[in-house]
């Protein structure tokens, strides 16, 4: 009985989590959340990169808005037109406050993200998780992703 109230009222909450484009505005928030992701950034960083990401043709930037107005997760997405594959969209970063996982925020999140690379006529969508996150791994397998393939990253500075 308390399971399936607890399941009720997530549901509840859940509708009441807006989805919308970020704006400047949300530099600060989306900021903190990067934090929490693992990447810590400033305000006027991420209000750069906001501006810099473009054209919106190609990417996407989700916000999952709280009923009290609060930003409580973002997704970034964008079309990555490959030689070797079909058009295809990557989740690029997606992240929901530590405070609101496991509420529906971040399945809103991705549910919008595909529809918005359906509309943009991707195919496929994908996403890349570090190794140790188990629990964000469930959660895409959960929204019905599958791990294909494992590899190793490089990067270098330039």
């Amino acid at each position: 009985m308390a399971q399936e109230l607890g399941a009720l009222i997530a549901k509840e909450k859940q509708r009441a989590v807006k989805i919308r484009r970020a704006k400047r505005s949300d530099a600060a928030r989306i900021a903190e959340l990067t934090g929490q992701l693992g990447y810590p950034a400033k305000p006027e960083e991420i209000a750069q990169r906001l501006r810099q990401i473009q054209p919106s043709s190609q990417h996407a930037v989700l916000v999952a808005e709280s009923v009290e107005g609060r930003v409580i997760g973002w997704l970034h997405v964008s079309v990555e037109p490959l030689l070797e594959t079909e058009l295809r969209a990557e989740v690029n970063g997606l992240v929901v406050a530590d405070e609101e996982r496991s509420r529906g925020a971040g399945r809103l999140l991705l549910q919008a993200a595909e529809q918005w690379a359906r509309k943009h006529g991707c195919k496929n969508m994908s996403v890349r998780s570090n190794v140790i996150r188990e629990r964000a791994h469930q959660f895409y397998e959960r929204n019905g992703y599958e791990h294909y393939k494992t590899q190793k990253a490089f990067q270098k500075a330039i």
